[in-house]
């Protein structure tokens, strides 16, 4: 039974994807919600049935006050078998409709909903580009991610729980008071009026208010987990007391806002009860009073009072309900701002992949600033010829690692083309291109799992062995069969921790050029490869990496500038343009700027600083 409700949506349906997600509120909810149509509609029809049975029940309590006024002896024998039909609806058939509504609510439509949403958001929230990911918290992203689901799942569940059969019930008691006498509807009708405008004052402020309050959560979150991030700098800088204010002020905006919040329903609660006894009154007095001209009968005024009672029990769960719904939006819209976000970078609807047949990159006229007036390259003009090796050197900030991002398209070039074998690489699909790239970077921060998911990263299909033999020639092997972790997990098994904290810089970098040795890509860009290397081991490390490079396209950045003193050609870049060109040795020879970072070198590294 709970498998049938479970499986009739599947959250993972194949769908569109959408480069421009919907940004209006109710029609992002409405493009999620496609694959629960008939679900929806079935749970709207099993809630008013719900509704009109629970309304039938209260006109059937006061049918039984009327008749008790009747002959003791006659009752059974005139109403026997009217009696035991109802008691077989309550006892079979109400808690049959009850059971059909949980179980859409429940089962069909909670945990499908909500895991629709975190799939589809997740998706799309992986395809935004790394500029993307570079202006935002991850850990905002994350939680955003993360709340977005459940807040439009008790949307859903409010509309159907609580809306839906309140409206219902509402409705079915008006036209029950109205069938016993059409008098009884005036105080019912001034309380609708009443408890109507309560609402839209609450709802007018509750939505703003929980937006804000989901906010600010949101930063604290941010905050808090950027802190955890950078837990080593923290504890460098011996700044514990920073980063509490730091958090402080993210928290105690949190407090305020979520008080804000809670005002508005204090004020909510106390009028709701100022306005049920109003209906109460009202309704009771009224049947009262029209019992004592003669006009209603005992069942009536027990039928009203019982009414009104139930009214005065429901309105403070509908009001929460629809406060509940209300804030919940906030949350969703406040979501939105991630995970509806449009893709700045994106491919043709037809874009071909790449075929790489002999690994030949142009760059022409090529320029990019981020957007900004100045940094970043200008009229950068380049051919690497098939298999030729190339070495990049300059400062920081001259633009190297610019010129690495632009070759692997996380960002679009402002100006000029790249092209791989003639094809220009803004026109062919992302993934295409990168598959084709072998990239080992400065920063060789790893996934947090096994150091067997981590190498396998590089190609998923390869098997051990591949993966083993990658392993050592990274020089990685050895030091991988003595790693455990704390959960007693070993070797190729052992987790490496957050951004591979558990390991040192080496090590990292060891197992990321396996992961790359193992992707075995035609092209390979090389930043900063062998920087977390000590001497000796980099002597290792070289040797694989000049391996590595057989018949391949390279493109090397190094600022220790032996590790690139024997590339094919050396391209020296100066605030965004090529300043000079050429072999080691013809560089040397030109006594310029590639000459100057060389002899001022200590130990083999770059001069950073060097304005001469």
């Amino acid at each position: 039974m709970f498998r049938f409700f479970e499986n009739l949506v599947d959250p993972y349906v194949a769908y569109r994807e959408k480069d421009h997600p919907p940004q209006g509120l109710w029609p992002f909810l409405r493009d999620y919600a496609q694959p629960f149509k008939k679900v929806f509609v079935l749970a709207g029809v099993m809630a008013i049935l719900v509704a009109a049975i629970e309304i039938g029940l209260i006109y059937y309590m006061g049918r039984i006050v009327d008749l008790l006024g009747s002959d003791p002896a006659q009752m059974w024998e005139d109403y026997g078998t009217e009696l035991i039909l109802v008691a077989l609806a309550v006892l079979f058939l109400r808690p049959l409709v009850q059971a059909l509504d949980v179980m859409l609510l429940n089962n069909a439509i909670l945990p499908n909903f909500g895991t629709l949403i975190r799939w589809r958001a997740h998706r799309h929230v992986l395809r935004q580009s790394v500029g993307w990911f570079e202006n935002d918290f991850a850990g905002r992203i994350a939680n955003r991610i993360m709340q977005t689901p459940p807040a439009a799942g008790e949307v859903v569940f409010q509309v159907f729980d609580a809306i839906s059969y309140s409206l219902a019930y509402m409705i079915g008691a008006a036209i029950l008071l109205s069938t016993s006498d059409i008098r009884l509807l005036v105080p019912l009708l001034g309380w609708f009026v009443l408890y109507g405008g309560l609402v839209a004052w609450t709802i007018k402020r509750v939505g703003p208010a929980s937006k804000a309050a989901s906010d600010a959560r949101s930063q604290v979150t941010g905050r808090v987990v950027d802190a955890y991030t950078n837990i080593h700098s923290v504890k460098m800088f011996a700044h514990h007391d920073l980063e509490v204010d730091f958090a402080g002020e993210a928290i105690e905006e949190a407090r305020r806002t979520f008080q804000g919040e809670m005002r508005i329903f204090t004020i909510m609660d106390v009028v709701l009860t100022l306005l049920n006894g109003m209906l109460i009154v009202g309704v009771v007095g009224w049947a009262l009073v029209l019992w004592m001209g003669g006009e209603a009968s005992v069942g009536v005024v027990a039928a009203a009072a019982a009414l009104a009672l139930r009214l005065n029990s429901m309105t403070g769960w509908i009001m929460w309900a629809l406060s509940s719904f209300f804030r919940e939006l906030g949350v969703v819209a406040e979501g939105m701002e991630t995970i509806a976000q449009p893709l700045a970078l994106t491919d043709r609807r037809d874009a071909p992949s790449l075929k790489l047949t002999d690994g030949q990159i142009e760059m022409a006229d090529l320029s990019h600033h981020y957007g900004r007036e100045s940094g970043g390259i200008q009229g950068i003009n380049i051919t690497v010829q098939p298999g030729e090796k190339i070495g990049l050197v300059g400062r920081s900030g001259a633009g190297k690692s610019t010129l690495v991002k632009l070759m692997l398209r996380f960002y679009d070039a402002e100006a000029g083309q790249i092209r791989i074998d003639g094809q220009d690489i803004s026109q062919v699909r992302q993934d295409s291109l990168r598959r084709h790239i072998g990239v080992v970077q400065q920063d060789s921060s790893l996934l947090h799992r096994s150091v067997r998911e981590n190498i396998l990263y590089g190609r998923p299909d390869a098997s051990e062995a591949e993966m083993i033999a990658a392993a050592k020639q990274a020089q990685a092997h050895e030091f991988i069969l003595d790693l455990t972790d704390p959960e007693g997990r070993s070797g190729y098994d052992a987790r490496v921790g957050e951004r591979g904290v558990k390991l040192s810089g080496g090590q990292r970098q060891r197992i990321t050029l396996a992961r790359v040795i193992l992707k075995d890509a035609p092209i390979l860009l090389l930043d900063e490869a062998t920087s977390a290397l000590d001497s000796e081991v980099e002597a290792v490390i070289q040797e694989t990496l000049y391996g590595m490079m057989a018949g391949k396209t390279v493109i090397a950045i190094a600022h220790r500038l032996s590790t690139i003193a024997e590339m094919d050609r050396i391209l020296v870049l100066d605030q965004g343009r090529i300043v000079e060109e050429g072999t080691h040795d013809a560089l040397l020879q030109k006594a310029g700027l590639y000459a100057a970072f060389w002899h001022r070198q200590s130990g083999g590294f770059l001069a950073l600083d060097d304005k001469t």
